[in-house]
């Protein structure tokens, strides 16, 4: 009897290792090729410059950032030409900038980001749930903690549809992605667990508004863009429109229309190359104009959500992989329909980064920012790992199989022969 209860923690050991060993390779890339020699970033650009070209639609601005510089640019569009001051739609990434927006009135004393929300709000309330309202707070609406399960998405709307108020939309959105409830609303218990809310961005922007006591856009402008020296940059349409906007293309690399959102902080900033290595560039260490007071942009990069053990957000940024100088790379991603597609991503230790925008190039920004974070990291990122599950699921059965069909068979033997002996 003893020997069988070794065997059976022997077995449970090395199912326990192997688990271990699978994970951590495969967060660090066992399935993955390199995009191009560490740490060489002519040949990084090069390979990325590659795959924007091969793509052949769509328009593309990508620029690679090296020690706090600008080491390349490069711009491709199937329409009207791109250049550094084109202003593209943002999509998600939006929510980057609406943090900052949000975390400088913390950092003014005028907000606390651990009060409940509707303390502030007059204009619209979180409906009653079972769950309550007062653990909603601003710290977790930033980092998708506080139990709203409106799983939005936009979709937007066409120029010629109504758009609703921003109250509207909170109640229900009319424009909510296929497979979104829509609502905003608390349908789990705050801080117990991380789930993707656009209606808490939504719920961000009201709040601003409320506590500024002016709108979203102009407080933006005021507090953000103009210090940063983003004078292009807007969450209007009709005035990127008017700026210069890069062209729309479908999936296919069709031109479309841009759509218009009831939650422009959630999806439509609109900015260029050229205010968007602004924006990066002030939220690296050592920066001459910081975006955000040291303490609060700890704060912001600090791990508030994970998932399996991993920190994946942290307050309006994701975290995408530990830096190999300690901290995370942090940054975002965005998608809005038909095939708008950007990501941004900053080492701030090191002053390393990536940013990619698009239209009508589904996966090229996503795929160009992970190839870039195993490369500066040799660790896949996080948005990749559900990607790769299913290859992990089959390689950790396997291995369980290895290890228990011997374990089995040795119980059976032994069990068998104790048989015989008594017999």
């Amino acid at each position: 009897m003893r020997n069988l209860s070794l065997l059976i923690v022997a077995t449970l050991l090395a199912m326990a290792i192997w688990t271990a060993l699978v994970f951590t390779g495969a967060r660090h890339g066992w399935m993955r090729a390199d995009p191009a020699p560490r740490e060489d970033l002519t040949s990084f650009f090069a390979a990325s410059v590659a795959q924007i070209n091969a793509a052949g639609q769509g328009a593309v601005a990508f620029v690679l950032i090296g020690r706090g510089e600008v080491f390349g640019e490069h711009y491709v569009s199937a329409g009207a030409p791109v250049a550094p001051d084109t202003l593209f739609q943002l999509a998600s990434l939006s929510k980057w900038a609406a943090a900052l927006g949000l975390l400088k009135l913390a950092a003014d004393g005028r907000l606390d980001l651990d009060a409940p929300v509707s303390r502030y709000l007059t204009r619209w309330q979180l409906p009653e749930s079972e769950f309550g309202t007062e653990g909603v707070t601003a710290r977790r609406l930033l980092s998708h903690t506080a139990g709203l399960t409106d799983g939005l998405g936009y979709m937007g709307f066409e120029a010629d549809a109504a758009v609703q108020t921003i109250e509207a939309s909170l109640t229900d959105a009319a424009d909510a992605m296929p497979g979104a409830d829509g609502r905003t609303r608390v349908g789990r218990a705050p801080g117990s667990g991380w789930q993707y809310s656009g209606g808490g961005y939504a719920l961000l922007e009201l709040l601003i508004e409320e506590i500024s006591g002016e709108p979203f856009g102009s407080y933006m402008k005021r507090e953000v863009f103009a210090p940063l020296g983003m004078s292009q940059a807007t969450f209007d349409l009709e005035e990127a429109e008017a700026a210069g906007l890069a062209p729309c293309f479908d999936a296919e690399g069709a031109p479309c229309a841009y759509r218009r959102f009831a939650a422009p902080a959630a999806a439509s900033l609109h900015a260029s190359a050229a205010d968007l290595v602004r924006f990066l560039e002030a939220q690296m260490d050592g920066a001459s104009d910081p975006a955000l007071p040291p303490e609060m942009a700890a704060t912001m990069r600090a791990p508030h959500a994970s998932r399996f053990g991993i920190p994946i957000w942290g307050l309006g940024v994701m975290l995408y992989a530990e830096a190999p100088g300690g901290g995370y790379v942090i940054g975002h991603e965005g998608m809005n329909f038909p095939a708008i597609e950007t990501t941004a991503r900053i080492d701030p230790a090191t002053g390393d980064g990536i940013l990619v925008l698009s239209t009508g190039n589904p996966g090229l920004a996503a795929k160009l920012g992970g190839d870039w974070v195993y490369w500066h990291t040799g660790r896949v990122d996080v948005r990749e790992l559900d990607g790769i599950l299913p290859a992990v699921a089959g390689v950790l059965v396997a291995g369980w199989a290895v290890i228990l069909f011997p374990a089995v068979l040795l119980a059976w033997r032994r069990r068998r022969s104790g048989r015989r002996k008594f017999s």
